[in-house]
């Protein structure tokens, strides 16, 4: 009898031993408390503000006021059925779908670079890559202006040099916009791939090259694929950046080029019109979404077929 009680004794303790545990491993009430003011910080300033432009997108416009009173469908009705307004949102998603590829073709040599060199002047490479972000948007847009115009740094220097005669229309147009769009989001494409590539043991490089691939089969079968999770949070920012832009867009795109953006900001305050811009608000943010989406659901096939 003393026997068994002996034996079982060592059992109940484990398992008095294993709840405890358990209940220590469980989320507790000091957890909620600990991130409770971060979900007070995004509940007052990121979820209340949307709830804010749903209910305004769903009053009816009004003269003299902000919005009417009752609830209407009608903005996202014209905002969905005016064909000017989907040409805006069409140009709108052409320009972040342009911007994308090029940050990333600029941007992942320079990552590369930032992950593997080991020069004393890393750190000015690292200065000078997020020396954009020192300055305020409105700065490098008017720098763009500068070098852009039709009298501006570049095309007098192609006319003294003879290669051009007359100036090159380098703004007022979308190309001026993406290349200025590209220098403000390089940046965010370069970033997330340094830290994906520092991750990558460089070893495997060296041992891939010991068995006879070249440098090119060693990126394109090992390097690249990856480092697909930097490239994939490089091109979402980029992308989501570049729909919302607003001040590039309007100081080097003028009235030949029209965002969502520019639009939403000009029936807020030239038109007074809050319901239509924050419908037309709300269409852009659901198609950036939507497509975001699609996006990370095809490149998530796409690297598990990679592991």
């Amino acid at each position: 009898m003393n026997a068994v009680m002996t034996a079982e004794a060592p059992v109940h303790g484990a398992d008095r031993f294993h709840g405890r545990r358990a209940r220590k491993g469980r989320p507790g009430r000091g957890a909620f408390w600990l991130i409770a003011p971060a979900l007070v910080l995004i509940g007052v300033f990121l979820v209340l503000p949307y709830l804010n432009i749903i209910g305004m997108s769903l009053r009816p416009t009004a003269v003299g006021a902000p919005y009417g009173a009752g609830f209407t469908l009608a903005n996202y009705a014209n905002a969905l059925g005016d064909g000017y307004i989907l040409g805006v949102l069409a140009d709108t998603l052409l320009l972040g779908v342009t911007t994308v590829p090029i940050c990333l073709l600029l941007g992942y040599p320079v990552a590369y670079h930032l992950a593997r060199t080991r020069s004393r002047w890393g750190g000015l490479l690292y200065v000078l890559v997020l020396s954009p972000l020192l300055v305020g948007v409105v700065v490098r847009s008017f720098g763009w202006l500068i070098l852009l115009s039709g009298n501006g740094v570049i095309n007098r220097a192609l006319i003294d040099l003879g290669l051009i005669s007359t100036a090159l229309q380098l703004m007022n147009n979308r190309l001026g916009v993406t290349i200025a769009l590209m220098h403000v989001f390089l940046p965010f494409m370069i970033l997330p791939l340094v830290g994906v590539i520092q991750s990558i043991d460089p070893t495997l490089e060296q041992a891939a090259r010991s068995l006879g691939a070249s440098r090119l089969k060693v990126f394109w079968r090992l390097v690249l694929p990856m480092s697909w999770p930097g490239i994939q949070a490089g091109t979402i920012l980029v992308f989501v950046l570049t729909l919302s832009a607003y001040v590039t867009p309007v100081m080097l795109g003028g009235a030949q080029v029209k965002t969502m953006s520019v639009l939403v900001v000009q029936n807020l305050i030239d038109n007074f019109q809050w319901p239509a811009g924050a419908a037309q608000a709300l269409v852009l943010s659901a198609c950036g979404m939507v497509a975001v989406w699609l996006y990370a659901r095809l490149t998530g096939r796409f690297m598990k077929g990679l592991q």
